[in-house]
């Protein structure tokens, strides 16, 4: 029985740390820079796998949503599949980056990742490890939304779903905060 409650009590401890306060009510700080909800995105440039540049800085004309991953884990390529799919839905409105943490990773093994999955979307490389330090990744994947005025709305640690995907780009799109 104490063995029971214990168990009980930890599972309840970790869920309490895990969990994170409703972020719709957060106050914006256009002006500083922090990953977190109602702040200013930290800005960064990034090469993708295919060469090209990446930026987040700012306002901008679409959303975006910056996934960190690597392929070694398995919620990330548990989630790849529901990513893939809702870029495919809403690509003409977001920009989805699939931000390898390579410094964790290697860039062949983020190429076979990328092959596998048939993902579409920019994989901008962060080599040094320097935009996953930025915006304080401690779990894979974490994903951010991050609205036209370069705010942070959403940070969501580990996978999710395809459809709460959806339902987060569908507020993120109409400008629900």
């Amino acid at each position: 029985m104490k063995k029971l409650l214990l168990v009980v009590l930890i599972v309840a401890g970790v869920g309490a740390a895990v969990w994170e306060k409703p972020q719709e009510s957060a106050p914006v700080v256009a002006n500083v820079q922090k990953p977190e909800v109602g702040f200013m995105a930290p800005s960064f440039t990034l090469t993708g796998l295919d060469n090209q540049t990446y930026k987040v800085e700012g306002k901008r004309s679409k959303p975006v949503v910056l996934n960190f991953w690597a392929s070694w884990c398995g919620p990330c390529r548990m989630e790849a599949p529901d990513l893939q799919k809702m870029y495919e839905k809403y690509g003409g409105q977001i920009d989805m980056y699939g931000v390898n943490v390579t410094s964790n990773d290697s860039p062949e093994a983020a190429q076979a990742f990328v092959q596998s999955y048939k993902l579409t979307f920019p994989i901008p490389m962060d080599v040094s490890g320097s935009v996953s330090n930025r915006y304080l990744v401690q779990a894979f994947p974490t994903t951010y939304l991050i609205d036209t005025e370069g705010i942070v709305r959403k940070k969501i640690i580990g996978m999710i779903d395809a459809g709460t995907l959806e339902l987060e780009l569908r507020q993120l799109l109409n400008g629900k905060k």
